[in-house]
């Protein structure tokens, strides 16, 4: 049984999440740090002084109310368990639904007014919310989960990528390590080009990229062309399973020399080259969903779980 539930135990779960590696980056104690400064918690199911199930979450007060809510630049959160090797699929769904009714009685302890998270893709089953009057939608993201086999990868993609990446590679060099200051101020342009503000901070960016390179944890390539200029930028970052595609940057000046294609390419290499999953961290736009697809990639759905109260 259960034998204790803690709240507003960060210190525990901050050592605990270093040291886990079933744990997914967005889930990861230094990363909730880093794109929630303060304003997070976790939920801890404890069985013999051994954590067992976490929900780490973001909040935030929203017209004088506390939601819980997707951090920024969080692809996911959720419910973490610890599954026993070798299980009965029957018995997974047992402790399944034994830990998340727990976890959903203390969600439901918080007095808040809304609770909204994306799961990451390995949780398949939401059942116990269900039953407790959470509604759930499905999201996809899109993974090439394995990167073992570069050239065979590269015949997966689709002609229009390869030709992309063939005419990018005549016009730009890919170059490591930029700024995080300069891939901010190319970020920005991106989300100027569609009369859009960029939903996120210098200063988040850079505690992210902070903690990411104490950990050997992300890369930024970007493609340059002959003249010195600046085509376009990717972040990458990844955990012990995958590597993700983070955020992206381009000069609209240069969009038609297809350079991101061409980082991405790259950032496809790197996961290769780490033994990782690559992960696009998946979109619901149209356009960038069939963009992704055109890599060979496979699209994983997830859960994305609400209730208003």
């Amino acid at each position: 049984m259960v034998k204790e539930m803690t709240k507003n135990n960060k210190d525990k779960y901050r050592q605990f999440s270093e040291l886990e590696n079933t744990i997914p980056l967005f889930s990861k104690g230094w990363w909730m740090d880093a794109v929630c400064g303060e304003d997070w918690d976790v939920i801890l199911v404890e069985e013999n002084d051994k954590i067992i199930a976490a929900l780490p979450y973001y909040f935030e007060d929203h017209e004088g109310f506390k939601e819980i809510r997707k951090a920024p630049l969080t692809q996911n959160n959720g419910i973490w368990i610890s599954y026993p090797p070798n299980q009965k699929y029957e018995n997974r769904l047992s402790l399944e639904h034994r830990l998340m009714s727990a976890v959903i009685d203390e969600i439901e302890k918080l007095n808040i007014n809304k609770y909204q998270q994306y799961y990451h893709y390995s949780i398949t089953n939401h059942l116990p919310f269900f039953w407790r009057g959470y509604t759930q939608s499905t999201r996809y993201t899109y993974v090439i989960a394995d990167t073992t086999n570069l050239d065979e990868l590269y015949k997966n993609f689709s002609s229009s990528i390869r030709n992309k990446i063939r005419k990018a590679e005549k016009s730009v060099s890919v170059v490591e390590d930029l700024s995080i200051e300069q891939f901010y101020q190319l970020n920005k342009m991106t989300f100027e080009r569609q009369q859009l503000t960029i939903p996120y901070s210098l200063e988040l960016v850079s505690r992210i990229d902070e903690e990411c390179d104490k950990r050997n944890a992300r890369k930024i390539y970007y493609a340059i062309d002959k003249q010195k200029q600046i085509h376009s930028a990717a972040y990458f970052v990844w955990d012990e399973k995958s590597v993700y595609y983070l955020m992206a940057a381009s000069d609209p000046a240069f969009r038609t020399s297809q350079s991101l294609s061409l980082l991405i390419y790259e950032g496809i290499k790197l996961a290769s080259r780490l033994g990782k999953k690559f992960d696009f961290e998946g979109s619901m736009k149209k356009n960038i969903e069939e963009h992704f697809r055109q890599f060979g990639a496979k699209q994983f759905p997830y859960h994305h779980i609400q209730k208003t109260f």
